[in-house]
């Protein structure tokens, strides 16, 4: 079991349901006559879906689900009857969830919102049975297509919190401290860095009964994007927010520098960041008189706005969430959030325990089985069949009859497997065998000329 039920990194095999295969099937019925072709066609192969729950804060049902399938549509059958689809898979993620390739780190979809459903891999169509491909000159058509395939793909789900402000600061800079003095959040709060190991989330009430989001995340240090401290991992919980409220105690050294210091760190994760609105708050501020205040004031970067706090003795606290407020809901602040979170999954972004777990081999499971009489033959068929799908990839390979003894390239005609001027003598057939093989080969395809003998 993990120390932290906050699971922010996963990667999990995902496979869709294949097609099933549609039916070679020709009517047969007392008193009907040449009844036609009438295989059905195969299910649908199972969804693979993603699904926001607003209630899930974290990933981590799904580090002990490593590997979702659905389900596999089954075969059509006579009489036009279709295959079962196979079993969609819906997958409850946490509101704020991107999903990435494994393999190549590309962007794939994204679920924000509560209840939104996203198709991450579609399932196969199934193939259409030969009652689809009769026609006036082809009656008795011998082919069905074939189910497509499933797509099976290892992807990376990636959490990103929903906050309209982050906060951004150095280890025991005051963040915990200030999250849990403006809103009910109950962080953990201590003397030691570090205290903070994983995201904390607070609704900090604002007035006329109107709110925002503030995410506290863990400190970052100079070298984070070595690896140094808990390096960059949780820096992608900002990468959503409107704000960034950036924190550096009023004890520091120098404020300018460690304010520089943090946004060189977030430049180096995502360069991107820097289009967002930031704002600077010097927290500790009761420590300090009027005069060292004014002396610090003339020190602070010229190009972000600043406030001295105190969450302790509350010290501005009010004027602080004024200017968040004004800064959340600033139209022109609405930069495009998407093209920040649509990045590609590179080295700096990913969590190598996770990329380097190996999945078991787990083969895809085979359909039930299924009537021998009514198993599909898929046959040949060509683009003149009338076949005209939207896929052009989909290939349709033919399968030939042949005997289970010996393998005999010789075509079937109407008078048996070989030509009657061969072995078969047409004398010798009944008016019972003429009307079966006028009915499976088609009157039309009877050369008169072999019929002397009848």
């Amino acid at each position: 079991m993990a120390e932290s039920n906050f699971i922010d990194y996963v990667k999990i095999l995902c496979r869709s349901g294949r097609g099933g295969a549609g039916s070679l099937h020709f009517h047969r019925a007392k008193y009907v006559p040449k009844g036609g072709p009438d295989g059905g066609d195969g299910g649908r192969g199972g969804h693979i879906i993603l699904r926001g729950n607003r209630n899930m804060w974290t990933l981590l049902p799904l580090k002990f689900r490593r590997h979702i399938f659905a389900g596999n549509g089954e075969h059509g059958t006579g009489g036009r009857s279709f295959g079962k689809d196979g079993e969609d898979v819906i997958v409850d993620v946490p509101c704020g969830t991107v999903v990435f390739d494994a393999e190549s780190g590309q962007y794939l979809c994204e679920v924000t919102d509560d209840g939104e459903e996203v198709k991450l891999l579609r399932g196969g169509r199934g193939g259409l049975g030969n009652w689809h491909f009769k026609s006036a000159t082809n009656r008795t058509p011998r082919y069905a297509q074939p189910g497509e395939p499933a797509i099976e793909r290892a992807v990376i789900l990636e959490l990103k919190l929903l906050a309209d402000v982050g906060l951004v600061g150095l280890p025991n800079a005051g963040k915990s401290t200030l999250l849990s003095s403006i809103s009910a959040a109950r962080p953990k709060i201590a003397d030691y860095p570090f205290t903070t190991m994983e995201p904390q989330l607070g609704i900090v009430p604002y007035r006329d009964n109107r709110s925002f989001v503030m995410a506290d995340i863990p400190g970052i240090i100079e070298g984070a994007s070595e690896g140094r401290g808990l390096g960059l991992r949780f820096l992608r919980h900002i990468e959503r927010n409107a704000v960034l409220l950036f924190m550096v105690p009023a004890d520091a050294d120098d404020i300018a520098a460690q304010y520089t210091l943090l946004l060189n760190e977030l430049e180096k994760f995502n360069p991107q960041l820097m289009d967002k609105k930031r704002l600077l708050a010097i927290s500790k501020s009761d420590m300090l008189d009027d005069e060292l205040i004014a002396e610090i004031e003339a020190t602070l970067p010229d190009d972000v706005p600043h406030v001295f706090i105190s969450a302790v003795t509350g010290m501005n606290l009010t004027e602080l969430k004024d200017m968040l407020w004004d800064a959340v809901t600033d139209e022109a602040n609405r930069i495009a959030t998407p093209a920040i979170t649509h990045r590609p999954l590179d080295g700096h972004h990913r969590v190598r325990e996770e990329d380097e777990f190996i999945f078991e081999n787990v083969p895809a499971p085979e359909n039930d089985e299924i009537d021998p009489d009514n198993e599909p033959n898929l046959g040949r068929m060509t683009d003149e069949d009338g076949w005209d799908g939207e896929d052009d990839q989909w290939n349709y390979t033919p399968i030939e009859d042949t005997d289970d003894e010996e393998e005999d390239d010789t075509p079937r005609t109407i008078y048996g497997k070989y030509d009657p001027d061969d072995d078969i003598d047409p004398a010798t057939l009944t008016d019972d065998d003429w009307k079966r093989r006028g009915f499976e080969y088609g009157e039309d395809d009877i050369d008169p000329d072999k019929l002397t003998n009848r």
